[in-house]
């Protein structure tokens, strides 16, 4: 077993546990916080923007899909592990000192930020390959943050339910007014406050400067930590506080960092096209299938095509290929740039050896369909 591997069931193991223990700390946490027919209506409106949230930074994912394995420990490590952790941490925070007004936005912002931003850290040591850039740290950030969420608001709606959050004697007006507040105008908020740490780790992972390498998951903690202490801070002097903060930053922020993340997604076409067409004059696959790999549409009518004249084998076929050029391609984009991972070589040639395997029996659009 090669370091990669290693290193694969070494994050796999890690991640398992800590997701474990936290989803039964959570699970304590959360029986106790309220009357579970209030602890199952907050449930069920916290995972009203969970569905279209996950969508969307599924849909900035479609040019080289990160495994769905990855995604959902992403999804639980935010919803279970950040979370309890989070609560640890504040709460020695209190014990310390703090004042219940320091803790909201001061030491609630620097913890949650720093154990979400945890498991892009365990990502970047253990693996390190399946990040290829900016975007990947931005779809790996978001799925922590909206697990985060989805706990945090459970535990939110429930307490204004119960009337046990201090702001009033609780029911239906004050469950819907936090719905409508934190489901449906700020959904995006842990989310987007992680992305900046993600988006610290993809510069880290892009860049051949040691200095860059340190800085950017720092500095894009930092800039998490500060956004989300701004964002809580906002929520400490009433809501016309709140409004002003939500829409001369936090909006803004939202609608940059939406911007930033479409314009990276528009670049993964060229930046995939020029890295298989340098990989094809190298010989590592033939240049008349890049067409079919670096073009969304292509890719889908590539598959309906193999599966109508080869069925169910070959649609499966057709999508390993698929799969294993565009991770050739981000790999060797990557050698390309002078910063490939260690195991570059093994990995590539793994891809390099699929590719070969599967060519003989698919074929593209316009091609002659192979007999077997």
């Amino acid at each position: 077993m090669h370091r990669g591997r290693r290193d694969s069931v070494a994050f796999t193991v890690v991640v398992g546990v800590l997701v474990l223990i936290g989803g039964i700390a959570m699970a304590l946490v959360i029986g106790l916080s309220g009357a579970p027919g209030s602890l199952v209506v907050a449930a069920l409106l916290a995972a009203v923007p969970v569905g279209p949230l996950v969508g969307c930074f599924m849909w900035l994912d479609r040019y080289e899909p990160e495994p769905r394995n990855l995604l959902v420990a992403g999804l639980l490590w935010g919803a279970f592990v950040a979370t309890a952790a989070a609560l640890v941490f504040q709460g020695i925070g209190m014990a310390g000192g703090a004042s219940e007004r320091d803790s909201l936005a001061v030491v609630a912002p620097v913890t949650e930020e720093a154990t979400k931003g945890f498991f892009l850290l365990l990502l970047l040591w253990w693996r390190r390959h399946e990040l290829d850039g900016v975007l990947d740290g931005i779809v790996y950030a978001g799925m922590v943050g909206i697990g985060f969420a989805f706990t945090e608001n459970i535990l939110y709606l429930a307490a204004a339910y119960d009337g046990t959050n201090g702001l009033g004697p609780g029911g239906t007006t004050a469950l819907t007014g936090t719905f409508i507040i934190r489901c449906l105008i700020s959904p995006f908020a842990h989310p987007l406050f992680t992305v900046f740490t993600g988006i610290g780790v993809g510069l880290a992972i892009t860049s051949r400067r040691i200095v860059v390498r340190v800085l950017a998951p720092l500095v894009g903690f930092a800039l998490a930590a500060l956004l989300h202490g701004l964002w809580n801070a906002s929520t400490l002097s009433g809501t016309a506080h709140f409004f002003v903060v939500y829409g001369t930053l936090m909006l803004p922020a939202f609608l940059g960092v939406v911007a930033f993340a479409v314009y990276r997604r528009r670049s993964e076409r060229p930046l995939l096209a020029e890295a298989l067409a340098d990989a094809a004059s190298r010989g590592l696959l033939p240049a008349t299938d890049i067409p079919w790999l670096v073009d969304l549409r292509a890719r889908r009518h590539a598959r309906r095509w193999a599966r109508q004249h080869g069925g169910t084998q070959a649609e499966r076929g057709m999508r390993e290929y698929q799969a294993a050029a565009v991770e050739l391609g981000y790999l060797h984009h990557r050698y390309l740039r002078g910063t490939a991972p260690d195991d570059f070589s093994i990995r590539g040639q793994e891809h390099v050896e699929q590719l070969r395997r599967i060519r003989p029996y698919i074929s593209f659009p316009g091609q002659v369909v192979p007999t077997r």
